[in-house]
């Protein structure tokens, strides 16, 4: 059997066994968010994403592609699937990731029961928090395909059309919502604290902060504001 059918197949055991439900706090098993389970699928069918580094869905672009992925989304049609093949890592690397089950279906570690993203019972209380589900367009921003031969870490990164195309709000001060969140993952992940109230989707002065002391340390214009090229630099 391939790395990917293994994978894929992974994933589905997952969803069908209700031993596995979605958790973003303690996500590395029983219970899985959507980037850790697509990580922990393609880790166990002997694809090393999670060991070279990838540990959410901003990173895991960088990481996948370094390890014998191929960015293929000029190649598929996302509105509506056509073009995608069993095994594809469907990801918008801000909010989400699943897999492309084939016939129409993609399989993903979704919600817990309450809702929420933290705080459920372990496993799947409600048959839906990790499931297999009509494909749809989430939006997804990349498509990334493993390539069988001779896949591995140490392999060029390779993109088609340009690779991922990303539209983010520019953020400041005052800024509220669930993008301010994904910002203050993104800068938590870097080693920059936003603060004691942690990831709270308030663009205050300790995220402002974080994002100058980011903003100083990749070489950027630091003026406190989460534009473009602070975006990029996160998103690598």
């Amino acid at each position: 059997m391939s790395k990917t059918e293994n994978a894929i197949s992974q994933m589905e055991k997952w969803a069908a066994d209700n031993s596995h439900g979605y958790d973003q706090a303690n996500r590395w098993g029983p219970d899985y968010d959507c980037s850790s389970a697509v990580i922990s699928a393609w880790e166990l069918a002997g694809v090393p994403v999670k060991s070279k580094g990838a540990t959410y869905t901003g990173n895991m672009r960088g990481v996948f592609l370094r390890c014998g992925f191929e960015d293929i989304t000029s190649k598929v049609n996302l509105s509506t699937g056509s073009g995608l093949k069993r095994g594809d890592v469907l990801l918008n690397v801000v909010h989400h990731t699943a897999m492309y089950c084939g016939d129409g279906k993609e399989v993903e570690a979704s919600i817990n029961e309450r809702g929420t993203t933290t705080g459920g019972m372990t496993g799947d209380q409600t048959g839906g928090e990790f499931k297999v589900r009509s494909y749809r367009n989430y939006p997804w921003d990349c498509v990334l395909r493993y390539s069988e031969e001779g896949g591995d870490c140490n392999v060029p990164a390779k993109t088609e059309g340009g690779g991922c195309k990303v539209d983010l709000p520019i953020l400041r001060r005052g800024s509220k919502g669930n993008s301010v969140k994904s910002l203050q993952i993104l800068l938590e992940g870097n080693g920059c604290s936003v603060g004691k109230y942690g990831v709270d989707g308030e663009y205050g002065s300790d995220t402002e902060t974080a994002v100058r002391r980011y903003q100083s340390k990749k070489g950027l214009t630091v003026d406190g504001i989460a534009g473009p090229a602070t975006w990029s630099a996160l998103l690598i």
